[in-house]
């Protein structure tokens, strides 16, 4: 009797112990953590997300790392820029975990070294810029910080994904020698502005007058060109006329002669007697004698030739 008791006893703590030695080494990892493993006090492996087999009994989970990425509490950093102003930057860093061994067994709390690495990094690359570039220059001292901060934080298995610097803190006096720069810097751009615009006034109107000037040259020189042009033409047909009168006087003698400067007279009493300035015309003898010569000539050219 006593010796079933014993035989069931054992089936019993065999049983049991089985199902801890199973339990004990099946281990499932969520998948934002990580598990660090250890035997006999000594790093082992990681377990990385899902189902893992460890030996039970002889293997523990040591450590279990939150892989998430994570942020540091803001804080406050005071720097001296390179133009000796006391401001105080306002900055936070984010990282996440990617080796947890080393995150566990080569430093003891992340978080306090992140920060102290960083505010040595941030007070490196902020004092060596002045204040307006260090307000205007965020981005890239951002890029910088966070490259030399991962360069730190690699050996403890830590990659930083980025930092910011939040604000930039200056006290009242710095303040107000902003607005009085910002400012005198407002009135130089206005004085620029103004005097630019004169400039340009002066400009336009010296090419205004430039351009009246061509202009005028133009008209001179097209209208000497008409001139010219009505001198010759006017020149063409005083030749063209002497030519003529040369033909007739040539194939006619003394008739032709006579009838053109009866004619010039004719053409001269008949200006005359046009003129609003004329009230009274005399016609001189030897004028209407003119007219009986023409009669006299035309009725000779009007003669039938043998």
């Amino acid at each position: 009797m006593v010796f079933e008791y014993l035989s069931v006893a054992l089936s019993v703590g065999l049983a049991v112990l089985i199902f801890a030695a199973v339990f004990g080494g099946i281990k499932i990892v969520p998948q934002s953590q990580v598990y660090v493993i250890e035997r006999f006090g000594k790093y082992t492996k990681t377990l990385v997300a899902g189902l893992n087999l460890i030996i039970p009994f002889l293997d523990r989970v040591a450590h279990k790392i939150i892989i998430l990425e994570r942020q540091l509490d803001d804080f406050e950093i005071s720097v001296i820029t390179s133009d000796n102003v006391e401001v105080r930057l306002k900055s936070t860093v984010f990282y996440r975990i990617i080796d947890a061994a080393k995150s566990v067994y080569r430093i003891d709390d992340v978080d306090h070294a992140l920060h102290t690495a960083a505010t040595s990094i941030v007070r490196s690359a902020a004092g060596r810029l002045d204040l307006d570039s260090l307000q205007s220059s965020r981005d890239s001292m951002n890029q910088e910080i966070a490259a030399n901060l991962s360069d730190a934080a690699e050996v403890w298995g830590i990659e930083v994904t980025r930092t910011e610097i939040i604000d930039v803190i200056v006290d009242e006096i710095t303040k107000d020698a902003q607005r009085q720069q910002l400012n005198a810097d407002r009135q130089r751009r206005a004085v620029v502005a103004e005097a630019e615009g004169k400039k340009r006034s002066i400009e336009l109107e010296a090419e205004a007058q430039l351009y009246q000037a061509t202009k005028a040259a133009e008209a001179v020189r097209i209208t000497a060109d008409a001139d010219a042009y009505s001198i010759k033409v006017k020149a063409e047909a005083d030749a063209e006329q002497i030519r003529i009168v040369g033909d007739a006087i040539k194939s006619e003698g003394q008739p032709a002669v006579n009838f053109e400067i009866a004619k010039r007279q004719v053409e001269g009493l008949s200006t005359l007697g046009t003129s609003g300035q004329t009230k009274t015309l005399v016609i001189p003898t030897d004028v209407t004698k003119a007219f009986g010569s023409i009669e006299a000539l035309m009725a000779q050219f009007d003669k039938p030739k043998d």
